[in-house]
């Protein structure tokens, strides 16, 4: 069996921490990753000289992202049509509501952000493409957990414990296993304030030509216009969206 380079893997992990931050010192990344202080300069010199780091202008030790990562990213973006369907049913969805609307993969426990369309109002949901959240934690994650198999979730829990993001997240395993039964009944998932407790969100699966959970889409606000008919309201338009971009997808919503 081929066996793992670990300069490689520090490397990555690396370029990881900067998922969070677009800046960080090398005293930063050798805090953050725990390894000796020359094996971080040499791995910093090596990424710089390809360019997927490049120091700030005036900071020497402070380094950013550079162009040969978003290059790769591109191209990434370019083959995945998910991506490009889902920017335009986003802003469909969004423009009926003037909320934030997210399309979001499951990539291990977590969930992944694909596309973003935001609200125009001044108080709105903090978030970003490329943003990672415990799945366990938002309503696009309960729906992704929810398509899982059996076996599949299993593998999902056994990653470790539930982390809390706010008092209302689910911790249980037990407790998340039901409500997930709760979610795949009802076909949509609801956030209240499990990842954020100044927001709400409601989101609805995304079915590939095979009829495969594959994506989530989710519709979010701030409390304060969680009104009494929002729930129903946004919960038919997060549903209609996600119909649609499943549709487009090659899903065939028409037969069943």
């Amino acid at each position: 069996m081929a066996r793992v380079v670990p300069a490689v893997i520090r490397a990555l992990d690396i370029l990881e921490l900067f998922l969070d931050r677009p800046e960080m010192s090398a005293r930063e990344v050798i805090e953050r990753l725990d390894l000796p202080r020359t094996t971080v300069h040499e791995l910093l010199v090596t990424l710089v000289e390809r360019a997927y780091l490049v120091p700030v202008p005036g900071q020497p030790v402070r380094y950013r992202l550079g162009m040969p990562l978003f290059q790769l990213g591109s191209a990434f973006a370019g083959r995945l049509d998910l991506v490009r369907e889902a920017q335009s049913v986003a802003r469909d969805v969004a423009a009926a509501c003037d909320e934030a609307v997210h399309v979001a993969v499951l990539d291990g426990a977590d969930v992944v952000y694909l596309v973003k369309v935001d609200s125009t109002h001044p108080v709105r949901m903090v978030s970003g493409v490329g943003r990672r959240l415990p799945a366990h934690c938002t309503a696009v994650g309960k729906i992704l957990l929810a398509g899982l198999d059996r076996a599949s979730l299993n593998a999902v829990l056994a990653k470790g414990p539930l982390a809390a993001m706010t008092p209302e997240s689910i911790t249980d395993p037990e407790r998340l296993r039901a409500h997930l039964e709760q979610v795949r009944a009802e076909g949509v998932a609801v956030d209240v304030g499990e990842s954020d407790t100044a927001m709400r969100c409601v989101a609805a699966g995304i079915r590939d030509h095979s009829g495969a959970v594959v994506a989530a889409m989710s519709l979010s606000a701030p409390i304060i216009r969680w009104t009494p008919q929002a729930p129903s309201e946004w919960t038919a338009l997060v549903r209609a969206g996600a119909a649609t971009l499943s549709a487009r997808m090659g899903y065939p919503t028409a037969s069943r």
